[in-house]
């Protein structure tokens, strides 16, 4: 009995962390998380076993070998910088950084739980981030995340825990006094991209570096914080598919509201399915 007692208030001190984090400032509070553990994480060095470097002599479509210098330094390129508080709602804006993003479909859905199998190009691997953050990001479980990341990581990409997202979803259910992983009820998060850009290509594009913007939202009885959140990935075309690429994190992505003044200066653009 008294054990179940115990229970029972857990899960009542759980119920009203998460209504305090679906309170006042909820929103800068997330994505100030977010901010902090992509500018600590970033300075990170390249993982302990990284690509072999190659030689810098440009590599051709059909060739194994990869131009690690410059990966690096278009990764390593730093973004727009925003305030946290563009993150949260803000009218849209009537102008745009350029004409809307079609991104191509996947050839492979069918047992797949993260589509795979995009062209091999630019667009290609933009859809591929977006198709995996918005489905490992569903229900706000770190390791649900996680594991989709790892899914399409080669080997010496960096770890899915020193990733801005990662970070969000652990320091939302940090601040909720929520269990570090698995279902909550009554709990519903989503991510959905609405816009991307390229930041740039290396080794006849077969290495790119693609960022979307998307909201961000949780649920909790009827209750919603929502706010737009930014993610940039690396990529390699490999074996007919697009995976996370070996070496360090790319620099932050800007995280703005969706289509708001600020989402444009960051040069975001709208994205849509073909």
């Amino acid at each position: 009995m008294r054990a179940s007692a115990q229970q029972r208030h857990r899960q009542r001190r759980a119920r009203l962390g998460l209504s305090a984090v679906l309170g006042a400032l909820a929103v800068l509070v997330l994505i100030a998380a977010l901010v902090t553990a992509r500018s600590i994480t970033e300075d990170r060095s390249a993982p302990s076993s990284p690509t072999p470097r190659t030689p810098s002599s440009k590599p051709s479509r059909e060739s194994g070998n990869w131009n690690v210098d410059a990966q690096q330094s278009l990764a390593a390129r730093e973004m727009a910088q925003l305030p946290p508080a563009a993150a949260r709602p803000h009218p849209l804006s009537t102008e745009r950084a350029g004409p809307p993003i079609t991104l191509p479909a996947p050839e492979r859905t069918r047992g797949q739980w993260i589509p795979t199998g995009f062209p091999d190009t630019p667009r290609g691997a933009l859809a591929q981030l977006a198709a995996l953050d918005e489905t490992a990001m569903r229900g706000g479980d770190p390791g649900v995340y996680a594991r989709g990341y790892r899914e399409l990581a080669l080997d010496g990409a960096p770890n899915p825990e020193s990733t801005g997202l990662y970070s969000l979803l652990t320091s939302m259910r940090s601040s909720a006094g929520l269990k570090e992983t698995g279902s909550v009820p009554d709990l519903r998060v989503g991510y959905e991209a609405t816009h991307g850009q390229i930041k740039g290509t290396t080794d006849n594009e077969r290495y790119v570096v693609a960022c979307v913007l998307g909201q961000f939202s949780v649920d909790h009885r009827g209750r919603t914080i929502s706010a737009g959140v930014g993610d940039c990935q690396a990529l390699r075309h490999v074996e007919g598919r697009w995976r996370i690429s070996p070496g360090p994190l790319p620099a932050a992505a800007p995280s703005a509201w969706p289509g708001s003044s600020a989402a444009v200066r960051a040069d975001y653009r709208p994205i849509k399915e073909r």
